[in-house]
């Protein structure tokens, strides 16, 4: 299972859109509600209903871990000890962890991109601690994707279902959804 959590404060596409892209493409994916409710309201005051609260997920059945940014639900994720402790866990037993825009602060800040290159929302930087950074739209280093921001939200999505699936699965879904089209040349 692939599970997205959601913090109040969460940025509206980082989160739907890539959950659109892995459900298209057949991964299981469960949204995860951080609050103590089931109605998480984004950034923009949309306000979405999660699968599970965080106390109702079973990480023993994690395959991902995925953290969408925004602010402040990038901050309200780093403070959720119970999802920080899960993900040096999950991380620890070499299990994928995602994020996007300001969300790789959460990673930065547990020590987990240690040596690896990542990308942010232009000025997180100096929070993903022994990262190298790089102003890519999206980067995965081995088990690890991190995402730019909201305009990167497809993009992330697609490496999460190619990292899945094996290079290129995503292909079918970029030309159905007229993404492949805004991308070439």
């Amino acid at each position: 299972m692939i599970y997205v959590f959601l913090a109040t404060g969460f940025e509206d596409i980082e989160a739907i859109a890539p959950v659109d892209i892995m459900r298209r493409a057949g991964l299981k994916v469960q949204t995860v509600s951080i609050t103590s409710e089931k109605v998480v309201v984004s950034a923009h005051g949309v306000g979405i209903t999660a699968d599970l609260l965080l106390a109702d997920v079973d990480f023993q059945e994690a395959e991902m871990l995925v953290l969408p940014g925004g602010l402040p639900g990038a901050t309200n994720l780093d403070a959720c000890k119970p999802l920080t402790d899960a993900i040096v866990r999950h991380h620890e037993a070499g299990g994928p962890i995602a994020a996007i825009c300001a969300a790789p602060l959460v990673f930065g800040h547990l020590g987990v991109l240690e040596g690896c290159q990542a990308t942010c929302y232009p000025g997180f930087e100096t929070e993903l601690r022994g990262a190298v950074c790089t102003s890519a739209i999206v980067e995965q280093d081995g088990n690890i994707i991190t995402g730019k921001g909201p305009g990167a939200a497809f993009e992330f999505g697609y490496t999460i279902v190619d990292f899945f699936l094996g290079e290129g699965a995503s292909l079918p879904l970029r030309q159905g959804m007229i993404y492949a089209e805004l991308t070439e040349g």
